[in-house]
């Protein structure tokens, strides 16, 4: 009880400098939960993707990027006809640019994929899709943005194309994009014969292991995974990952830097104060203690603050429309006590050096101290 009530005095008897450093790990906790959140989200949007209707996804072997993978068509054909597989699906990703839009990522596809098949048609009918080359159906937000219905033509990259309708889609990403029959989008993007992956639904999910070794035996230059181990391999899915933490826990350094000169100014400023201590039987424990127990209630104060700016910054991008079903801003339990340990050990390793140097003094000399 005295301990914190020591721990109190000493907060308080320095408010806007425990106010700084409060501020310094709530701002700190809240860029890393937003910037967590916001990437983890992006990444499990563009997994979902992959993952439409499906169980794994089949690739090439050893490419940073799936827009580089080539999938022959005649593997294609092969795993179709396997007795364990529902049903395998080609798709061919690219990107183009059109008059004021730099980046529109096209989806080659059959009609039978699911992106085509259970999205739901504003205009047009999936019977029309892939009956000529130069007809693609776009997503609701493309249409928005290209200003184009059914059966107007539009300018996508170097080629003129035939709107037969206009679909709308959860992900964003996709609703943001064209879809174009797999043949013309392979002619287009000078990859005939081939696609970018194979999106592919088993019979039975335990032939699992099966089917990936009957991949790596008939096709060695391919990869099959299981979509939730493509999420964690994935190179970029990584690199997105390790940039978010790098970001926020940049953020954390500086908010235990805070901490620690706020901490080293308490101790400076408490010299004979602490001597008296001292001289009162408390111990060098007792004296560290007290020092780190100031720090703990900081970053606790921070973290608790942080959090509740990040959740409401979170809980506003849900009505950003221009954001919906390109980010999902649901925050993980995970992440709340992963941001949550980071600010207590930041606030603890602030706290060491001022702890230290409190260690140090010596009750005769500090009563001299001026």
């Amino acid at each position: 009880m005295i301990f914190l009530k020591l721990i109190l005095t000493n907060l308080l008897r320095h408010r806007i400098r425990s106010f700084i450093s409060i501020a310094g790990i709530a701002f700190s906790v809240a860029a890393m939960l937003t910037i967590v959140t916001i990437l983890q989200g992006a990444i499990g949007m563009f997994s979902g993707i992959l993952s439409s209707d499906s169980e794994l996804i089949v690739f090439e072997r050893n490419v940073s990027d799936l827009f580089f993978s080539s999938v022959p068509s005649d593997a294609v054909i092969q795993i179709r006809g396997w007795s364990i597989v529902q049903h395998a699906d080609p798709v061919l990703f690219g990107v183009v640019s059109s008059a004021d839009h730099p980046i529109i990522t096209c989806f080659g596809v059959t009609s039978a994929d699911a992106r085509i098949r259970k999205a739901t048609w504003q205009e047009g009918s999936r019977a029309d899709f892939g009956q000529h080359e130069d007809d693609v159906v776009l997503g609701g937000r493309a249409a928005e943005f290209l200003k184009a219905h059914r059966g107007d033509h539009v300018q996508i990259g170097h080629g003129t194309f035939h709107v037969i309708g206009v679909v709308k889609t959860a992900n964003g990403f996709e609703d943001g994009g064209v879809f174009m029959p797999l043949a013309s989008a392979q002619t287009f993007f000078h990859k005939e014969e081939s696609s970018s992956v194979i999106t592919v639904k088993l019979q039975d999910k335990d032939q699992t292991a099966r089917f990936k070794a009957m991949v790596k035996e008939k096709f060695p230059n391919l990869i099959a995974l299981e979509d939730a181990e493509f999420e964690r391999s994935y190179s970029q899915f990584k690199i997105l990952k390790a940039t978010a933490w790098a970001v926020g826990g940049c953020g954390l350094l500086l908010g235990g830097l805070g901490v620690a000169n706020t901490m080293i100014m308490s101790v400076f400023t408490r010299i004979r104060e602490i001597a008296i201590l001292r001289v009162n039987g408390f111990s060098n424990g007792q004296i560290a203690g007290m020092i780190f127990g100031e720090s703990a209630l900081v970053s606790i104060l921070g973290a608790i603050v942080g959090l509740l700016i990040g959740s409401g910054f979170l809980f506003g991008l849900k009505f950003v429309p221009a954001l919906h079903g390109y980010v999902d801003v649901t925050i993980q339990g995970v992440v709340v006590l992963t941001v949550i340990v980071l600010a207590l050990v930041t606030g603890a390793m602030g706290a060491l050096y001022p702890a230290a140097y409190a260690m140090k003094i010596r009750a005769v000399e500090a009563l001299r101290f001026e």
